[in-house]
């Protein structure tokens, strides 16, 4: 699997969106290596992480996102599942749950009928230690900085989303710190 061939069939290379996406997965891909490096002893895929981590966002572009150049159709809390979508038409099924799982520090049942969300009902969390490591890695770097946010920073950020959110987060520092 080449993800760079991938990106480049939805992202015109040289475009504001491909260096967006490229500097963003880039520097994910770059976390997840070395907080898998952290856990030798849970046994994550590295290659799998290293393809993944670099897809984790291909459905962006069919998002409503102006800052990032996205002027797609869907609200931004749906690239998760429409790049599950891509991959999955793409026979990379593990990728493209990857790229489901990955928002936020995942999505729960609960979550999409209490905000009531455009997505099906179907629990969108983290399962493999490589979907949690991405999802982990993912939290430290937003698409319109490309600096590295502090674990206060993140936890900051999702407290708006509930205590159980900033528990799971929590809960991955533990495991990769």
């Amino acid at each position: 699997m080449n993800p760079i061939k991938i990106i480049n069939e939805f992202y015109k290379p040289g475009s504001r969106l491909h260096r967006i996406y490229m500097m963003h997965c880039s520097q994910v891909t770059k976390k997840a290596l070395k907080t898998a490096q952290k856990v030798k002893h849970l046994n994550p895929d590295i290659e799998f992480i290293r393809e993944a981590a670099m897809v984790h966002d291909i459905g962006i572009f069919m998002t409503d996102a102006p800052s990032l150049g996205c002027y797609g159709e869907h609200l931004y809390i749906c690239h998760g599942l429409l790049g599950r979508v891509i991959l999955e038409q793409k026979g990379l099924h593990s990728h493209a749950m990857v790229c489901e799982r990955h928002v936020g520090v995942g999505i729960s049942v609960e979550d999409i009928k209490k905000s009531n969300l455009p997505l099906p009902l179907r629990d969108m969390r983290a399962v493999t230690i490589e979907e949690k490591i991405i999802a982990y890695a993912d939290k430290f770097y937003s698409k319109n900085d490309d600096q590295e946010k502090s674990i206060k920073q993140i936890v900051q950020g999702l407290q708006k989303y509930g205590q159980d959110k900033v528990e799971v987060f929590n809960s991955w520092v533990e495991l990769f710190e």
